[in-house]
């Protein structure tokens, strides 16, 4: 799978880094130009968000499209994800406001490398992130293998249990095989969060703010809480399936090659105030809006 290298540093003081997105800042800021397709959206030192490609972890600041108030799932799993995504790029003693801004880190910034293949819709580059130096010249593209995805965070926290699989096509098949082989064991060996994992087993929605008290896929949360929210805050689940089609999310189905449009494919809601994923998130894999 050829993926552009940028080596550089990451920053987090004055950011709200949680598990799955992470500041980075290019050696050579004209990297980011070379990046294909969408541009990457960055900030006037150069620095730039990043996806963590291939994992979703639970969200720790989520606001809805429709506006409100800032939501969040269970913090155990939430915050557990944000401190190993930084304790794994060699950050220690972070300090942060309440509303999870860094006010201090030690050290003030880590040397790593992302590999990457475009920007998401919010100009967020996709990326597997790597720390210390690469081996091979920033700048240029390399044939990323499995060798170098055990490598990086993106592997490392579905190893661990903080994070779900979440896929999208520009995703190479042999890397997504590898981060689903990693997932189901974690599963298998309930690591992290998977103990408490209720995504296909069947969620309790609530009134916002709290959307759902339980532990499940974020896209899924994600979704939910745009619902609810929309519903002036009631979990009343009825509309909810008529909700997803209009969302009218792509996405294919592995098990049985099915492309389709709309999350209520694979979602039953069990009663009004409970929900579930019919298939486990390492089974689809999404096109990017």
């Amino acid at each position: 799978m050829p993926m552009l290298l940028i080596e550089g540093v990451f920053r987090i003081a004055g950011t709200r880094p949680d598990g799955d997105t992470v500041r980075f800042h290019p050696n050579n800021p004209d990297h980011w130009d070379l990046v294909p397709g969408r541009p990457v959206r960055r900030n006037s030192t150069g620095g730039a968000n990043l996806r963590l490609e291939g994992i979703d972890t639970l969200e720790t600041h989520y606001r809805p499209p429709s506006g409100g108030q800032e939501l969040h799932q269970p913090k155990e799993f939430a915050d557990r994800a944000a401190d190993e995504l930084l304790s794994w790029l060699g950050f220690t003693q972070v300090q942060r406001k309440p509303d999870g801004t860094v006010t201090s880190s030690t050290p003030q910034q880590a040397p790593g490398y992302i590999l990457t293949r475009g920007a998401d819709p919010h100009g967020r580059c996709v990326a597997l992130v790597g720390k210390g130096q690469h081996a091979k010249r920033s700048g240029e593209s390399i044939d990323a293998k499995v060798k170098e995805l055990k490598k990086t965070v993106n592997h490392h926290l579905l190893a661990v249990g903080l994070a779900y699989p979440l896929f999208y096509r520009t995703l190479f098949p042999d890397l997504r095989q590898e981060l689903t082989a990693v997932a189901q064991k974690a599963r298998k060996d309930g690591e992290g969060l998977w103990p408490d994992d209720k995504t296909t087993d069947g969620a309790q929605a609530a009134a916002a703010p709290t959307i759902t008290p339980d532990v499940v896929l974020p896209k899924f949360f994600r979704r939910l809480a745009e619902y609810i929210v929309l519903n002036n805050g009631d979990p009343d689940l009825g509309g909810f399936r008529a909700f997803l089609a209009q969302k009218a999310d792509k996405f294919t189905v592995l098990s049985d090659g099915h492309f389709t449009t709309g999350l209520d494919l694979v979602v039953e809601v069990i009663n009004a105030t409970e929900v579930r994923m019919t298939r486990e998130p390492e089974d689809l894999v999404f096109d990017e809006g």
